[in-house]
């Protein structure tokens, strides 16, 4: 590897990075949007929606393009977990303030997700805990249920609203699954950062 290459691949300035940024930009365009009349415009649901979707394509793509092409970078690693947990976290508050879904759901996922964000940031700095398949099922569940919420399933009339009723109920019984897994990912991230200690402390 060539030194042009090495400074390249450890510079802050690309792709995977500018595609997180814009993810940290949409948080407060979401919020913004998914509140609007109380959560009543049907327009502006639809738009949510539609910026909760993009953060979660480019949550995606811009983790790929940074394993592809090795542009893994210290901001990214900082930047990436923060502006996920940004826009989810978001979306279920926004979505408690609506009555769509309970506060204590909220709350307890939040508590859960951001201790072991700042424990993968702060404590756990030189320590590397593989991301377990319990998390990739959490995530996914949260992405299915917190997007589908964000639709006016209960804002539409007519022909749409026993269809609407029957969604709703669908991503509850979802974001039912995702909150299970949210707990039992974050036992197991727990259990295994006190395996590690103590394998290292030889305790």
């Amino acid at each position: 590897m060539t030194d042009t290459q090495a400074e390249t691949q450890g510079s802050n300035w690309n792709v995977p990075n500018a595609l997180t940024t814009l993810r940290i930009v949409m948080v407060p365009f979401f919020g913004w949007a998914l509140l609007m009349d109380g959560g009543d415009s049907v327009l502006w649901r639809c738009v949510a929606y539609g910026l909760f979707v993009v953060a979660m394509i480019t949550d995606k793509i811009d983790g790929d393009i940074a394993r592809a092409r090795n542009l893994v970078t210290n901001f990214g690693k900082i930047a990436d977990p923060i502006a996920d947990k940004a826009i989810t976290g978001m979306a279920f508050v926004g979505l408690s303030i609506v009555g769509d879904v309970w506060w204590w759901v909220t709350i307890l996922v939040l508590i859960r997700e951001w201790s072991v964000t700042l424990l993968r940031l702060s404590v756990l700095k030189d320590v590397v805990i593989a991301a377990a398949q319990s998390g990739k099922i959490k995530t996914t569940l949260q992405a299915l249920a917190l997007g589908g919420l964000c639709l006016p399933l209960r804002q539409v009339d007519g022909s749409l609203d026993t269809i609407g009723n029957v969604l709703f109920y669908a991503c509850q019984v979802l974001l039912a699954g995702a909150v299970a897994m949210t707990m039992w990912s974050g036992y197991e991230f727990f259990r295994d950062v006190r395996r590690q200690r103590s394998s290292v402390t030889g305790n």
